[in-house]
């Protein structure tokens, strides 16, 4: 093919594109409300009032700030490796072909459904049950999802190897709430004609393709009333049983299992790990139930489902229309080269983020950051040591672990590696398929391995963390270590609130009420006495019932429950990072002094609540109240603020000098 003809018919990115560098601010705060009456509006009123949500986005808030502009950074990398011929770099090259490819909409709006034919016809092929589980295995190989979902990841009873999980899924709505509940009624019926459209568009007629559309819903539907709560599949006990080989025909029924890991290549293994073994006795009835032609179609709806996105523009379009505008209020989409890089860091994520580190992240801004994890470590092991309502045994153990903790920061020692993959600048989806296929092999191929610990799970530009319980570490990659989070430039009390607050934060989450539950070397084991763990639940209630009776929009409460972890590592960020704070103030008394008129104290809670800054559209909001573990932004912005015990301190009630912290919530 001609290079210069795909590069001629591709739209580059304007220089009025790039957006500005989001920072911590007093400008942001309006000074007109009381820090008692709503520390939130306090901390962020003006920026709320001026930073109205673009037309192409759900929220817009400082985490989207920064999203943007790492983007717009990874867009000029994709760009420089598409359009430079003077680039002899195997990454870049396979980077900018795939960049090329995605970005040619004229040869995807020329191709209509002619990509995803090969599977077209493979569904099709089937005529029986036995038929059914060789072609979902070919799906999931190529990571198309259908029936139910997979995972290769630590074996959390054994946590120094790889085990294989099955897991419910096989749903096309964020969970089963949205099946099963009458809040989500309007969104069903959209969802009903979405299913219809799609197939019209693929070429049946109107009346098939409306019936297509009920068997599809009628299928998932079953699916939903057989899957667990969102609530429930934090239960990380209840959500892992184990299963000898030789018992899984019985534990997973007519599904044909073995000849599906047979065709998955899974190597020998003894056991595998069933999430949640009723999903799959109903999936095994179901197969009994429902006729072979309602399977393909349904087979056939998760094919367009997944590819939508990637194909033609009237497609594409019903796809935004449904899945964007109605389900989560979006009016406009994402300017193309926007969408591209967010594709290109899921499917080629440590090929791109070697060159965003290169670029965007400096040694000096990895060890300052190294300085200020061991400053959180010191004050957290503190503070385990010094418990008064756990037990000398249990806070030995908890010591114990959390000396075996430990923290990456930046971008991983080694990256992987995918020159093996085929990346064609003439063929987008084959393209993605080609990626899910290596990243499914790669996962595949280490079951029954020892866990390599130097592997991340999010790609150095992501602007996010997290910890796993299995490895007992923390990870903040490059993309959130960046202002508004990490500033150089600022003071030490904004980089404490910020960046401090959201480590503490991760840190507490191995002592939360999922994390507390894995061992030193993260295996799920009973470490806590009975006494002791009575003692956590009662104060992790007292967190629930807070979070419970807030109304994210009239008439619907956070989940307490749903929310729990989240909430107990926000509040235990916050008493973290501020003792951290105080230390550092104490080894240098000259930081100790006003800016902008106001103390360090009062600067690190403001960095915090600055760092959850948010304007969300309403069905965004509802979406995250039935699928987010997070508490919405506003909330995780001042209540882990106003219950600390050190509020009332630094911010006096002018009614009331006196005042302490609002109904005072601690764990850790």
């Amino acid at each position: 093919m001609n290079f210069e003809d795909v590069r001629g018919r591709i739209e580059k990115i304007a220089p009025n594109e790039k957006p500005d560098n989001p920072r911590f601010s007093v400008d942001y705060m309006d000074k007109s409300v009381l820090p008692h009456d709503s520390f939130y509006t306090y901390s962020n009123g003006n920026w709320i009032r001026t930073h109205p949500i673009p037309e192409d986005k759900t929220q817009w808030s400082a985490f989207m700030e920064l999203v943007d502009k790492n983007r717009y950074v990874l867009g000029k990398i994709l760009e420089d490796c598409a359009f430079s011929d003077k680039n002899d770099d195997p990454i870049s090259k396979q980077l900018g072909s795939f960049y090329l490819s995605a970005m040619d909409t004229a040869r995807i709006d020329e191709l209509k459904f002619q990509s995803i034919m090969v599977f077209a016809e493979i569904i099709e092929g089937i005529e029986t049950v036995d038929d059914i589980a060789p072609v979902v295995s070919k799906l999931h190989h190529n990571g198309l999802p259908a029936m139910f979902s997979f995972s290769s990841d630590s074996d959390e009873k054994n946590s120094s190897l790889y085990t294989y999980y099955l897991e419910q899924g096989g749903l096309s709505l964020p969970n089963r709430d949205y099946y099963l509940l009458d809040t989500f009624e309007r969104i069903r019926k959209d969802y009903r004609k979405h299913v219809a459209n799609i197939f019209s568009l693929y070429g049946q007629s109107r009346e098939n393709a409306e019936r297509s559309a009920e068997t599809v819903f009628s299928i998932e539907l079953a699916l939903a009333r057989s899957s667990r709560t969102p609530v429930e599949l934090r239960d990380p006990e209840r959500n892992y049983n184990r299963f000898l080989f030789t018992e899984l025909e019985r534990a997973v029924p007519r599904l044909g299992i073995k000849r599906y890991f047979s065709e998955i290549g899974l190597p020998q293994v003894d056991q595998i790990v069933i999430r949640q073994p009723e999903f799959f006795s109903n999936l095994g009835a179901m197969l009994d139930t429902v006729k072979i032609e309602d399977w393909k179609t349904y087979l056939t709806w998760k094919l367009l489902h997944f590819a939508s996105p990637f194909l033609s523009k009237e497609v594409r379009e019903e796809y935004f229309d449904f899945y964007e505008r109605k389900l989560f209020g979006r009016p406009r989409e994402e300017r193309r080269w926007k969408q591209v890089v967010q594709l290109t860091d899921m499917l080629l994520g440590e090929a791109l983020g070697k060159l965003y580190v290169e670029r965007e992240f400096t040694k000096e801004s990895k060890a300052k950051m190294e300085e200020l994890v061991n400053d959180l470590r010191e004050v957290f092991s503190d503070k385990l040591s010094k418990l008064d309502w756990m037990s000398e045994k249990t806070k030995r153990t908890a010591l114990e672990k959390f000396g075996k903790f430990r923290a990456k920061i930046g971008y991983p020692n080694k990256f992987i590696d995918y020159s093996s993959i085929k990346i064609s600048p003439d063929d987008f989806f084959g393209n993605i398929i080609r990626c899910n296929a290596f990243e499914f092999e790669r996962e595949i191929r280490r079951v029954n391995k020892p866990v390599d610990r130097e592997l991340w799970e999010m790609t150095p530009p992501t602007v996010n963390a997290y910890f796993s319980p299995t490895k007992n570490e923390i990870v903040f990659p490059a993309g959130i270590l960046q202002p508004p989070f990490f500033d150089p430039t600022m003071d030490d009390a904004v980089n404490y609130g910020a960046t401090g607050g959201i480590i503490a934060h991760e840190i507490t989450h191995g002592f939360d009420d999922e994390g507390r539950k894995y061992d030193l070397d993260g295996n799920l084991k009973d470490w806590w006495s009975k006494e002791d763990a009575e003692e956590f639940e009662r104060r992790a209630k007292t967190v629930v019932n807070l979070y419970g009776e807030l109304e994210a929009l009239p008439g619907l409460r956070v989940n307490g429950e749903l929310t729990l972890g989240e909430n107990i590592a926000d509040i235990g960020g916050i008493s973290i990072a501020y003792e951290a704070l105080q230390r550092k103030l104490g080894r240098n008394p000259e930081l100790r002094r006003e800016i902008d008129g106001l103390t360090p104290e009062q600067r690190f809670y403001i960095s915090w609540a600055q760092s959850w800054r948010a304007n969300v559209r309403e069905e965004s909001v509802k979406w995250q109240i039935s699928n987010d573990p997070h508490s919405p932004e506003k909330f995780r912005g001042e209540i882990p603020v106003v219950v600390h015990y050190k509020f009332g301190d630094n911010f006096k009630h002018p009614s009331d000098p006196k005042t302490t912290g609002r109904g005072i919530i601690t764990i850790w």
